[in-house]
């Protein structure tokens, strides 16, 4: 998983002071760009407006941070696998999930990982040389002391939004552990939280969401940045890549390749069910890292059968759904597939997160559910070890709505006319393709339709239209093809229409 933003130096140095976010969404062949900017306090309070515009104007010249988002796959490779077919057609049925990201980064609230990398699209630190900072963030682990940690919480309110499923990052790219590993001392088990009964985060975390009847996914990083078998210490750390040629040290990549397995053996074998493998990190995978996947595979699904592994944006065997990042393709995906988008515009918590509305989330909602997807929605917990107030506040909307028109979203298909030509309806279909839902969200300031229309999904004659929530019926009628429906003015977050077509 990759950050849309990096902040120089986000908690020290004399600059630190207001942060004002230029979203460029200028999408490229790498994807969206985001910019942070930092601004002396006093420049600010004394023109604020010429402050920021200057500032944007040096930036977009030359220090534009640029994103590395996972591109999607274009092929997808039927399992052969029975048990994973069926695990994957219980997963389809959920539509909508919560990925948590957590750790090391959460303490000051910055970019998760990508900081100690040295690509040209981070903005580096310049109060200390590149070494130095990986130190710093490497001694993060003394501060991580969450002492507040509930996964309960997140669990509940995950399940008060209408989330079915969960992945977990047990563990990012800079290598931390969020469980208790035999592998490293680099884990939560030697952090600051050390000596908590709930010292073994990942335990905790799968059994919250267990008890709420929540599918369980894991999060796991192939590339290790704290493994001295994958970014070597004798050596630079020019890039994301491991520094060493393993041709000249391959008893060094065999290391590594034991290592993961390791670990991911552990976290497949003392945590109970795992629904979900979500391997993140697409350049570490064969030929060029080739890190024994198949036997990882094998060995992982010989102890949780039917396993759903996701190795993202490497198609293949190992990619039994695919990923698209931070965006919602334009056109409908009859394989599996699940759009990973962000609550803020950053995976991890951060000090001031701009958050998308409800109304923003259930309109994603509906749209990728419409194109046969599922979205998986990026919340981060704080240092403290809570999902924040305001997060919470947001969810609980969604789950409002998803509660009284969940009928249009879980275990539905997608129907051949998906979206009518304007783009303000979206189609889904029950699985006896006897009724269609008609899902018209509510666009952030724009004032909703009174009357929606649309081709095709026409209903049956004498048949109602029927609102989910509360069971309203509404005026309609068909004309040349063309079906037009009556909308009441009061559409809160947006509405689901039940359709009888057959």
């Amino acid at each position: 998983m990759h950050c849309n933003s990096t902040m120089p130096t986000p908690l020290t140095g004399s600059v630190v002071g207001d942060c004002v976010r230029f979203i460029g969404d200028l999408v490229g062949g790498n994807g969206r760009k985001l910019l942070y900017l930092c601004i002396n306090p006093q420049v600010a309070m004394k023109n604020r407006v010429i402050a920021v515009f200057i500032l944007i104007f040096s930036a977009c010249l030359s220090l534009g941070a640029q994103s590395f988002v996972h591109e999607q796959s274009k092929t997808w490779i039927r399992p052969t696998d029975e048990r994973v077919l069926d695990k994957l057609s219980q997963w389809q049925d959920l539509k909508f999930g919560i990925i948590l990201h957590w750790g090391l980064y959460s303490v000051p609230g910055i970019c998760e990982s990508w900081t100690i990398t040295s690509e040209d699209w981070i903005t580096p630190d310049t109060t200390r040389t590149y070494e130095e900072y990986k130190q710093w963030y490497w001694g993060l682990i003394k501060d991580f002391k969450p002492n507040r940690f509930d996964p309960a919480q997140w669990a509940r309110v995950a399940k008060a939004a209408g989330m079915k499923y969960v992945i977990f990052t047990t563990k990012h790219h800079d290598g931390f552990c969020l469980w208790d590993t035999r592998t490293t001392d680099f884990s939560v088990a030697h952090s600051g939280f050390a000596g908590n009964l709930r010292v073994d985060v990942t335990r905790w975390v799968m059994d919250a969401f267990r008890n709420e009847g929540i599918m369980q996914g894991m999060y796991f990083s192939k590339p290790d940045w704290h493994s001295n078998d994958y970014w070597w210490t004798a050596k630079a750390t020019p890039n994301r890549l491991h520094n060493y040629k393993i041709a000249d040290y391959p008893e060094r990549w065999q290391r590594y390749k034991n290592y993961v397995y390791d670990q991911i053996d552990e976290l497949m074998t003392g945590y109970g069910n795992v629904d979900i493998l979500w391997l993140d990190g697409g350049w570490c995978t064969a030929p060029r890292e080739d890190i024994g996947l198949d036997s990882i595979v094998d060995n992982a699904r010989g102890k949780q059968p039917g396993l759903i592994v996701v190795e993202r944006a490497c198609p293949g065997k190992h990619e039994n759904y695919q990923t698209p990042e931070q965006r919602i393709p334009d056109h409908q995906i009859t394989t599996p597939w699940e759009s990973c988008i962000t609550l803020t515009y950053d995976w991890g918590w951060t000090p001031r997160p701009v958050f998308k509305t409800p109304a923003t989330v259930i309109a994603m909602l509906s749209e990728i559910v419409a194109k046969g997807g599922s979205l998986v929605l990026g919340v981060g917990p704080t240092p403290e070890g809570l999902i924040e107030d305001k997060a919470v506040e947001i969810l609980e909307e969604i789950g409002r709505w998803t509660s009284a028109n969940g009928e249009a979203i879980y275990s539905t298909i997608p129907t051949p006319v998906y979206r009518n030509e304007e783009g303000n309806v979206w189609f889904t279909a029950s699985k006896d393709g006897k009724t269609v839902y008609a899902i018209i969200p509510c666009k952030d300031g724009t004032e909703f339709p009174s009357t929606v229309s649309w081709a095709g999904n026409i209903p049956r004659k004498g048949s109602k239209v029927v609102m989910l929530d509360g069971g309203k019926s509404l005026k309609w009628n068909t004309v040349n093809g063309i079906t037009t429906v009556a909308l009441p003015h009061n559409a809160g977050n947006g509405i689901a229409l039940k359709i009888t077509v057959k």
